[in-house]
């Protein structure tokens, strides 16, 4: 952690949302002054303020504390890289075509790791009409179900979300060209089923 790095990004973060340094302080509950001296480098924010002063601006308290939100490198997405994260505290689902940091209940979440799909995570994919109708001997019951399900084509994707206690079979639009099939188990984590 580089004190005037640090100090630099409040500073821009703060007159990037139109902010005084006072209104900053107040927010906080410390003195303009100190805010001041965060922003010339002679000092941090207490740790116990890194929370609030990440949610003024918007921004990772782990970033603030960088000094630093440089952007990731242009990258035209590419769904054959596509990374999925899920929050194991309310089961939010976040995608991403190219590196990132998410965060969610506070938690730095991590890309899942697909693995082969195991006979207890085994899926039967059948088409019918112009949909796939795929089915799948998982149970789904409170404690241990498949949370969701994911068919990724060459230029599109499909997110099926599916909750405990409902049946064990869905049907997705056929995505042309081919593609792969992802389930999630709410105990196991993610595996890739074969088609």
């Amino acid at each position: 952690m580089n004190p005037q790095e640090t100090g630099r990004l409040i500073s821009r973060l703060r007159r990037e949302r139109g902010l005084t340094q006072r209104q900053v302080a107040e927010a906080l509950h410390v003195s303009a002054q100190a805010v001041s001296k965060w922003e010339r480098g002679l000092g941090c924010p207490d740790v116990s303020l890194l929370p609030p002063l990440a949610g003024i601006f918007g921004v990772s308290a782990e970033r603030l504390l960088a000094g630093d939100l440089a952007p990731n490198d242009l990258e035209v997405g590419n769904l054959k890289k596509l990374k999925i994260y899920l929050c194991p505290d309310c089961g939010n689902i976040v995608t991403a075509a190219a590196e990132g940091e998410f965060h969610c209940c506070g938690r730095k979440l991590e890309p899942l790791t697909p693995r082969p799909a195991d006979e207890a995570h085994a899926a039967s994919v059948q088409p019918v009409e112009e949909d796939l109708y795929v089915t799948f001997s998982h149970p789904m019951e409170k404690g241990h179900f498949i949370r969701f399900a994911l068919w990724l084509g060459i230029d599109r994707m499909l997110l099926v979300r599916l909750y405990p206690e409902q049946g064990s079979e869905f049907r997705i639009p056929n995505l042309r060209g081919g593609g792969k099939l992802y389930l999630c188990c709410s105990r196991d984590g993610l595996y890739e089923v074969p088609l």
